[in-house]
């Protein structure tokens, strides 16, 4: 169950496109930024076929 979601880097604002795989429930993890390759980290919560993506920056 994949989804593809919009985001914008919370370091150098630039907009990306993260794909999410809903099937694994919620997750955290941490991906660079396919711009300034500074790492982020994804907040995905899920409940059924809705989700919520919440990106922030790594030392916040």
């Amino acid at each position: 169950m994949l989804e593809t979601e919009d985001y914008q880097c919370p370091y150098c604002g630039e907009p990306a496109e993260a794909v999410l795989d809903l099937s694994g429930g919620d997750q955290q993890y941490i991906e660079d930024c396919p711009v300034c390759c500074r790492p982020i980290l994804f907040l995905l919560q899920t409940d059924g076929e809705d989700f919520r993506l919440e990106v922030r920056r790594e030392d916040d």
